[in-house]
């Protein structure tokens, strides 16, 4: 098998993390097709890393990798706006595009003077995607994502664009399974809560009346192997979960049955009690020693840490559990290049014949 067989249920983020150089995605994303990685995904901040620009630039750098925003806000964009988007990085990739939303952080959209996101908008702006991508007119409609009077793109348009959703609680996961075409979990998810997320995905694809094999679930895992500078895995393994941890620590811990005084042990700590902003971006290795001395190490090992081959491994138990496909996350093509060669050493022959190279397909 050559270093460069496809491995289509393979993904990584795109500029993962904070980045202050959106060029370097580029590069990133011809390195990651060279090693076969299957597609890119591409979060969005509000600073130099905007979903539209970061998706135009990778699908015009690259022949095959699939490429989805995971995630923009439908919140953000005029719904004819971002179905434009969509439609234009749609032809311009060969149909290679999803478009990923998600929820989002209410306190931004409540300093930003949006509308938080409900469930309810979700599923009727994706409707109104879809028509218009269809050829449809949108005419007079009032509903959840807003009033719109009239909208259209081209009658002559139709388009089949996947729409992927993130998906982190139980109710998310069971609507997410009702309404997208695939769904992306969240990092250092447990094994179990792996599993249960899966199941709450099939189950509401099933109640919505869709086949529950159809929706493809995407587990994203932080991949840090010990081959990495010692300050670079602090930054990847525990500033990453510090860093969720100070923004939605409450249901994270919930998800994977952790101790909730673990929690608030981290929380009263006098530095993170104070700190002024993402550990993942500002923290010096001191302090990051610091905050991994109040993680148990059972929520660090909800990643795939150790060498290429032990994180090869855990890659392949997350689809071992029921994901269709597996996101390596937090690191970089050329930093996951040893992790996929001793992937490909285990990887089941045949398995995954068939899947599609669009991230929000399965065929």
């Amino acid at each position: 098998m050559t270093s460069t067989t496809p491995l289509p249920e393979i993904g990584c983020y795109g500029l993962a993390g904070h980045s202050a150089s959106p060029r370097d995605l580029v590069t990133e994303v011809r390195r990651a097709e060279e090693l076969g990685i299957g597609s890119v995904l591409l979060s969005e901040r509000f600073n130099v890393k905007d979903a539209g620009v970061l998706s135009g630039a990778a699908v015009a750098a690259s022949e095959s990798i699939g490429v989805a925003t995971a995630a923009t806000n439908h919140n953000t964009r005029h719904p004819l706006v971002t179905a434009t988007m969509a439609t234009t990085l749609h032809r311009m990739s060969g149909g290679r595009f999803a478009l990923g939303l998600g929820r989002g952080f209410d306190m931004l959209f409540d300093v930003m003077g949006l509308p938080r996101v409900t469930e309810a908008q979700l599923r009727d702006v994706i409707g109104i995607y879809r028509r218009l991508w269809h050829g449809e007119a949108v005419a007079g409609h009032e509903g959840p994502a807003g009033s719109f009077p009239y909208l259209s793109q081209d009658s002559s348009f139709d388009e089949d664009i996947p729409v992927l959703l993130m998906a982190m609680g139980e109710r998310t996961l069971r609507f997410a399974g009702a309404v997208a075409d695939g769904v992306v979990l969240h990092t250092f998810f447990s094994d179990e809560t792996l599993e249960r997320s899966v199941a709450l995905v099939r189950a509401g694809a099933e109640e919505a009346g869709r086949d529950p094999a159809s929706v493809r679930v995407w587990s994203v895992l932080a991949t840090v192997p010990d081959d990495l500078p010692e300050e670079l895995r602090l930054k990847k393994l525990v500033g990453r979960l510090a860093t969720y941890l100070q923004g939605y620590g409450d249901l994270l811990v919930r998800l994977n049955g952790w101790d909730p005084e673990a929690l608030r042990r981290f929380r009263e700590d006098p530095l993170v009690a104070t700190f002024p902003g993402a550990f993942d971006a500002i923290a010096t290795p001191e302090q990051l020693a610091h905050v991994a001395d109040l993680l148990p190490d059972e929520w660090l090992a909800a990643a795939a840490t150790g060498t290429a081959a032990d994180c090869a491994a855990t890659a392949l138990r997350q689809l071992d559990l029921g994901a269709d496909s597996v996101v390596l996350h937090g690191a970089t093509p050329d930093e996951l290049e040893p992790v996929l060669t001793a992937y490909r050493d285990i990887r089941p022959a045949g398995r995954f014949d068939g899947l599609a190279r669009n991230p929000g397909w399965i065929r």
